[in-house]
């Protein structure tokens, strides 16, 4: 398979029944089990009578991973699509009516949801929507793998309408191939209620995360979509483990973090992982610019740092505070006797005080640093028991680049491929960006993408028609371009 098709696949494909399944990142899912409970199944399509599955990875202790499956039957949902397309039919005047739908028409959407109203009524008093009979049995099961030895035992809930199965494995003896088995158990009772044909020309992607159909931007970035950093991601994750869990760290008398720092050249992705890291705690960001503190003013720049912890104190929702170039905020305390010097000493000063109490007062706060230039901070300011956690963010290696262009390129293709239109080429070799990037940090493979992005509308829109896919050498010689600034 191409880089460009690893863009898109981005995980193990496999066929079961006639269906494609795709599971993306087995590894990965296995390694965030052990601290999360991890939800696989996102936007699915069920063959009825099987109306939705879910199906989870969890480690609930040292000893196993456990997977779970729940497969809830029933009645399909009569929603407004379903309406639509009982009221409207294939002939001509629905074809013509859908149009205008589809067309944003309000008289047309209005006729047929009044129609469709009428008719769910309808179909309500027939006794249509009851739960269509299921021949399996309803006793208690085990179905298993036969290559791995992989069991899961399959229990039913007292109505007949949620299958729930289990296995466990050894944390000890795990594999990406334990996983596979379990996605494939469960389909196998899939096609059991529903048919043995029923999966036949259908698609599943079992994933951490789904991938989002709409671009991602800083606010919604997750951790998940960071690449090239994953030292990093892994620290992150345990401070977001420790926020999450204060009945935890109250037991065991633990004091999370109350403050982290990172530094690094610019470019690195510092302040795009604070965002994560909120995502991921699910937390509420605040971001405090240098503007909103420093003050021409004699104590203006004190009274503004005690107001933004006053106001940090109040906060009764989870809140990351970010203080971003933090070096322009308190750039080389304690150096010189100028006015100026005094006057950054008296604002460090301040925050010191304010960052000695701030989780004893205010648990649902965590403050983060960052800043390109750690040697302009004071260390007394960013000690233990203030900034607890300091992570350097370096600029990445060639595997960490190539690790960026893959996860940006599948961003991409995930947003912008349908319809057949395709955005990448299938020439793509990603090591061999990764190496031609060398120097370069994750802010520069966004710049590299957004300019052979641009450079393709603007083809289209001059030629008014189709252009080819990004190349390998389209990238490239952006790289080189890029390089040569």
């Amino acid at each position: 398979m191409s880089d460009a098709g690893f863009a898109r696949s981005r995980g193990l494909l496999f066929e079961y029944a006639g269906a494609s399944v795709e599971l993306v990142d087995a590894a990965t899912i296995l390694a965030a089990a052990r601290v999360n409970t991890i939800d696989l199944v996102h936007r699915a399509v069920w063959p009825a009578p099987v109306r939705r599955v879910d199906l989870t990875v969890s480690g609930p202790d040292e000893t196993v991973h456990v997977f779970t499956a729940a497969i809830t039957v029933g009645p399909e949902e009569m929603t407004t699509e379903r309406v639509r397309g009982m009221v409207l039919g294939n002939d001509p005047l629905g074809v013509l009516l859908a149009k205008r739908i589809r067309e944003g028409d309000p008289v047309a959407t209005r006729i047929v949801d009044g129609v469709g109203a009428a008719a769910v009524t309808a179909y309500r008093k027939l006794g249509l929507d009851r739960q269509p009979s299921v021949t399996s049995p309803r006793e208690p099961g085990v179905i298993a793998d036969a290559a791995l030895g992989l069991q899961a035992a399959v229990t039913w809930d007292d109505e007949g309408t949620v299958a729930r199965m289990r296995a466990e494995v050894p944390r000890d003896e795990v594999t990406p191939d334990h996983l596979r088995a379990f996605v494939t158990l469960t389909l196998q009772a899939v096609a059991e209620l529903a048919g043995p044909d029923s999966l036949r020309g259908r698609s599943y992607v079992f994933s951490r995360e789904s991938l989002p159909r709409t671009p991602v931007t800083t606010d919604t970035v997750t951790l998940d979509m960071v690449g090239g950093l994953g030292d990093v991601v892994a620290e992150l994750r345990q401070i977001a483990v420790s926020f999450r869990h204060p009945e935890a760290m109250a037991r065991w008398g633990a004091r999370r973090p109350q403050g982290l720092l990172m530094y690094g050249p610019p470019g690195t992705g510092k302040t795009m992982l604070s965002r994560a890291l909120a995502n991921e705690i699910g937390a509420d960001f605040r971001e405090i610019r240098t503007p909103e503190i420093l003050d021409k003013w004699l104590g203006g720049s004190e009274r503004n740092v005690k107001q933004i912890f006053r106001d940090a104190r109040r906060y009764r929702v989870p809140t990351l505070m970010l203080f971003d170039e933090f070096d322009s905020i308190v750039s080389y305390a304690g150096a010189g006797g100028d006015a100026a010097s005094q006057a950054l000493n008296a604002v460090a000063g301040i925050f010191k005080q304010e960052m000695n109490d701030l989780i004893e007062e205010n648990p649902n706060v965590i403050v983060v640093a960052t800043t390109n230039f750690p040697q302009r901070v004071d260390e007394s300011l960013i000690r233990s028991g203030r900034f607890d956690v300091k992570i350097s963010v370096p600029k990445p290696d060639e595997a960490s680049r190539t690790e960026i262009f893959r996860k940006m390129i599948q961003g991409l293709v995930s947003v912008h491929e349908a319809g057949g239109f395709r955005m990448f080429g299938d020439d793509l070799e990603l090591g061999a960006l990764g190496v031609a990037s060398t120097g370069m940090t994750g802010a520069d493979i966004r710049e590299v993408l957004r300019r052979v992005q641009l450079a393709k509308a603007m083809q289209e829109a001059r030629t008014g028609g189709p252009v080819d896919p990004i190349s390998q050498q389209d990238l490239l010689d952006a790289v080189r371009d890029l390089r040569g600034r």
